[in-house]
């Protein structure tokens, strides 16, 4: 059998498979990767605009992600303003170029709250959340992502997001969509996705540059 015609199969076989399994089996053995992402923060038109032509888009970013099991990531928006967003373990840390200000604060709720600490932090999936089976758009298996009542797991009231949902292709999520209790969607789209790459041990530091304003907050 020829290389493409491996690599065909092991694609169709991958995507055959449900959505849950293939999320599973993405946080099982996906300890780095690095791809791109768009964020759109979406809502319902007011009732003064059309009915007819669904979510608006109110903001959106793009660039680029890292991350390493468990917890370490860099979320770097790069356009239409600079900011990144790095957790290395202990720490959650926010740096915005324009107000060169640099906020440090303890991983922990805040990290939970993030689009990406839901799909690069821990590997016990199953131990936080009940996936269920959702419908197949945008030629995405899409998994719902049900925070489980036990008390010893992640309760619901840890994440400010009423609905988590991720859209699976081929054994990668492509898109991540997050709904609020106040009708407000945020929908991560990923691109270029690159699994189990060599990262620095320095990947996930941070010193903010001379004369930049630091926030430290408990």
């Amino acid at each position: 059998m020829s290389i493409a015609a491996i690599l065909f199969s092991g694609t169709a076989f991958s995507q055959a498979e449900s959505g849950s399994e293939q999320l599973r089996q993405f946080v099982r053995n996906s300890k780095t990767a690095e791809g791109d992402f768009v964020q759109q923060q979406l809502r319902a038109p007011k009732a003064n605009e059309p009915q007819d032509k669904g979510l608006k888009v109110v903001r959106q970013t793009q660039g680029h992600f890292v991350f390493q099991r468990p917890g370490r990531f860099v979320w770097d928006t790069q356009k239409p303003y600079e900011q990144k967003l790095i957790a290395n373990g202990n720490q959650l840390i926010l740096w915005d170029k324009d107000l060169n200000q640099a906020t440090f604060r303890p991983a922990g709720q805040a990290l939970a709250s993030t689009p990406a600490a839901i799909l690069f932090g821990e590997s016990s999936l199953d131990q936080h959340f009940d996936l269920i089976e959702g419908e197949e758009r945008l030629g995405m298996k899409w998994v719902a992502l049900v925070p489980k009542s036990d008390p010893n797991a992640k309760k619901k009231d840890d994440l400010p997001y009423t609905k988590i949902s991720i859209g699976m292709v081929n054994g990668l999520p492509k898109a991540l969509e997050l709904m609020d209790g106040l009708g407000s969607v945020v929908l991560v789209t990923l691109d270029k996705i690159q699994l189990n790459v060599n990262l620095p041990a320095n990947r996930f530091n941070f010193t903010p540059p001379a004369g930049a304003e630091v926030l430290r907050l408990n």
